[in-house]
């Protein structure tokens, strides 16, 4: 696995991490946009439970599309490890360490959410710190774009920024609509704009 990784060249690790995160997104509307839309699943967790139990089918096609999901992340972490090693090796491992953490920790919760081997209540738990690690790896992010002296630094700034903005998932505080829009939207552009960027910008990109 290694050797093969080492063999991937920065700009195909740029491409991979632009057309990784952009499908994510694609199956991630797709699961919260039209399969969750058929569970109530904000903050009244009991009610939640019995939509679950009374659509486990469709349930089941959300969890699958989720682990597509993650798998995507996980491809991520090590491209973007491959894209940021030749500024830094230290930060590059730091910043695929932790959205493998993240993905890792949800892949092995969600199953076990699904099988009942814990309930909803532990797979929240399980989630939040998920989403620590994933807050802590957009900030490490952001600090090895601004760092890297090839990408711009603007990048890095908007990733940084878009980190703290994962409060929300830690904090119980209560949002306007307009500022959760903003909130939500800060967070996709940041990652969005740096795909997108890696992908038309990938041949200019210094090798290992």
């Amino acid at each position: 696995m290694r050797s093969f990784i080492s063999k991937i060249s920065t700009s195909s690790a740029a491409m991979i991490v632009g057309i990784a995160f952009i499908t994510s997104v694609l199956f991630v509307v797709l699961v919260d946009d039209f399969i969750l839309a058929n569970f109530v699943v904000p903050g009244d967790i009991e009610t939640l439970v019995r939509d679950i139990n009374a659509n486990k089918r469709l349930f089941i096609f959300a969890v699958v599309g989720y682990l597509v999901v993650l798998a995507l992340d996980s491809i991520i972490g090590f491209a973007l490890y491959l894209v940021l090693k030749p500024a830094n090796k230290s930060l590059a491992l730091y910043t695929a360490a932790l959205r493998l953490l993240y993905a890792g920790l949800l892949i092995i919760g969600l199953p076990a959410f699904v099988f009942q081997i814990i309930d909803v209540y532990g797979y929240e738990s399980i989630k939040l710190i998920g989403y620590i690690f994933f807050a802590t790896h957009i900030f490490v992010l952001g600090y090895s774009v601004f760092k890297s002296e090839y990408i711009p630094k603007s990048l890095g700034i908007l990733l940084i920024l878009a980190s703290f903005t994962y409060i929300v998932f830690f904090v119980d505080v209560y949002l306007p609509e307009s500022l959760k829009v903003i909130v939500m939207l800060l967070m996709f552009v940041a990652e969005l704009t740096l795909s997108i960027w890696l992908i038309v910008k990938r041949k200019g990109l210094p090798e290992s």
